[in-house]
């Protein structure tokens, strides 16, 4: 607010004095004025952010709370609860994401034609289902903490967790642009490696956040 007062003192000295530089000051205001909303929707935004995330955890728990409170009448033994949701992940990352990255390194390194053309029929397969079981074993990791009783989006385990779906959608739209692009499947390439080391990651975390329940 203080520039814009400023730059109205000048635009007023400026015609006194220069008529024809006024429409250089107007541009210039507009400028300042779009940028001053600019910054000031971004902060408003930021102060925003944590009521989104408490209203969209909330919403979830809400949905997902009738399901896990069946599932607590059922006697299930604590252990699975805790461990189950992580020892079913922990069988699909290796399976079908350690499956699947071998298999997407062998149709861009491998000489053998038949390992090839196999490659490429299962490396989309696998990848699509670790997505799935993925985002249906999110759904399974929530229902475990509230039928726990604790808190879904406080931990650095949610997190990379949410983050490795969004890359492995990304991920999935890669192969629209091999044909445009050999850069895509450069990127392609090197990023499924990284979200499986991220989804390593996110498993670690998830050991950790297990015991630190169990304790």
């Amino acid at each position: 607010m203080q520039t814009l007062q400023k730059s109205s003192l000048v635009q007023r000295s400026v015609a006194a004095g220069c008529p024809r530089a006024l429409p250089a000051l107007n541009r210039r205001n507009n400028v300042v004025v779009k940028a001053t909303e600019v910054v000031e929707g971004a902060q408003l935004a930021v102060t925003a952010a944590p009521l989104y995330t408490v209203a969209a955890a909330e919403g979830i728990r809400a949905a997902l709370a009738p399901t896990a409170d069946y599932f607590a009448t059922l006697g299930l033994p604590s252990a699975l609860v805790r461990w189950g949701h992580p020892g079913n992940m922990a069988v699909v990352l290796l399976a079908m994401g350690g499956y699947g990255s071998y298999l997407g390194w062998q149709i861009r390194t491998s000489d053998d034609g038949d390992m090839i053309a196999k490659a490429k029929e299962l490396h989309p397969k696998l990848s699509l289902g670790m997505f799935f079981f993925f985002a249906l074993g999110a759904t399974g990791g929530m229902m475990s903490l509230i039928m726990q009783g604790k808190p879904i989006f406080e931990s650095s385990h949610v997190v990379t967790g949410l983050t490795g779906l969004a890359l492995l959608s990304f991920q999935a739209m890669l192969p629209a642009f091999f044909s445009d692009s050999k850069d895509a499947r450069t990127v392609h390439a090197y990023l499924g490696s990284a979200i499986m080391a991220l989804f390593l990651l996110h498993g670690a975390l998830g050991l950790q956040l297990g015991l630190s329940l169990s304790s």
